[in-house]
């Protein structure tokens, strides 16, 4: 929980400095200089702020500004919306500062698995299945000049033709500075992560005792947290509550306490009768366990909450770790029920129509992109493993 809490104090701080406004800025200039590849682009573009952020809550501020370059090019909204908001969940399996990969981490020690052993194989499988989500989403649905809705809307004086931009950034150079100071961090968790001769070494009783990667992450998320505050004289703290990273963030640490104690509780009470009902088929088909991760995943609506409350499962079932962590983007199902928060927001961005939940709820514009993103990246990461 310490974790989470850190990585949202930093990420707030470089919000309240203008950093993430500057990274939207960057995204708008790109994706208005390349409209017509919007719908490749816009995934690319959460993606990278979700991997970078360690939360896909930065895609709120992105998405106005994929709706409305969309719509002035004449591109279905629908088409990018829907795989940019999925390619903001696939890359919680992928970054490095994530509660998911850390919690992975973490369960996986026991086995002398490093944070690149995991990355070598979710960031290339993930970042994959969102492209591959992104080029069937290419010719999703009818074009926005034929989509019943949006004539309906234009018909109707409903559609609004005012132009969105992107917030400007006061000081640049302080938002920058922001960013930079970020990043840094996120690099250094990386080096941290990957190789474990650099932490701290600890003695306790007879033995000596690495720094665990969660309290590692903490450490130099907070330092960033400070850097960010004194570097650039940032006050946000004094009546500055509409930051939706800290207040979203906040409110997911709270949410994800409840969930993992209770995943913990019925797990660890269960554990004999779990294990015996379902050792033997677990054994024959181990990729059934990846199913399970996104059955739990649509339930809880949290990666990090799923992993806490099924991977000691996995593990006392004697599943191999580099299938875990192949089985590891399983875990992003909450698309699948229409009402997580950013698939909520794009559907309310997009002013056309276009990307919406279908008249049986489950027919929805994420429908597709996330199974395929979701179903690609598990397929690719079960192949990879074949080779380490």
């Amino acid at each position: 929980m310490l974790m989470i809490v850190a990585v949202i104090a930093a990420a707030s701080c470089m919000q309240a400095a203008g950093g993430l406004d500057l990274m939207v800025k960057w995204a708008e200039k790109l994706l208005r200089k390349n409209p017509q590849r919007i719908t490749i682009l816009s995934p690319l573009v959460t993606y990278l702020f979700t991997f970078i952020a360690g939360t896909g809550h930065v895609a709120y501020s992105v998405l106005p500004v994929i709706a409305e370059v969309a719509t002035e090019t004449k591109i279905r909204p629908e088409r990018p919306m829907a795989i940019a908001v999925i390619a903001s969940q696939q890359a919680i399996t992928a970054s490095p500062i994530s509660a998911a990969t850390v919690a992975l981490l973490s369960m996986l020690s026991g086995y002398n698995i490093s944070l690149m052993n995991i990355l070598m194989i979710s960031v290339p499988c993930t970042l994959l299945g969102v492209l591959v989500g992104a080029i069937y989403s290419l010719k999703v649905g009818k074009e926005l000049d034929q989509d019943p809705e949006y004539l309906k809307r234009v018909a109707n004086h409903e559609f609004s033709t005012e132009h969105y931009e992107a917030k400007g950034v006061e000081n640049q150079m302080k938002a920058a500075l922001s960013v930079s100071i970020f990043v840094l961090a996120t690099i250094a968790i990386v080096i941290f992560g990957s190789m474990e001769s650099l932490r701290p070494v600890f003695t306790v009783g007879t033995e000596k005792v690495s720094m665990q990667m969660s309290h590692i992450i903490e450490v130099l998320m907070l330092t960033a947290s400070a850097f960010i505050l004194l570097f650039t004289k940032n006050r946000w703290y004094q009546g500055r509550t509409e930051f939706r990273f800290f207040s979203a963030g906040m409110q997911a640490v709270v949410a994800i306490f409840g969930i993992a104690w209770m995943g913990d509780t019925f797990i660890a009470g269960n554990m004999t009768e779990l294990k015996g009902s379902i050792e033997h088929i677990v054994t024959q088909m181990p990729w059934l366990f990846g199913l399970a991760l996104f059955v739990m995943s649509i339930l809880l609506f949290s990666q990090a909450a799923t992993i806490r409350a099924l991977l000691p499962l996995g593990i006392a079932l004697g599943i191999s770790p580099y299938m875990l962590i192949a089985l590891f983007p399983a875990v992003n199902g909450y698309f699948f029920i229409p009402n997580y928060p950013t698939v909520v927001a794009a559907i309310n961005f997009d002013r056309t129509g276009t990307t919406r939940i279908g008249k049986y709820i489950l027919n929805h514009s994420f429908m597709m992109p996330g199974l395929i993103a979701t179903g690609v990246s598990v397929g690719l990461g079960l192949l990879f493993i074949q080779f380490i």
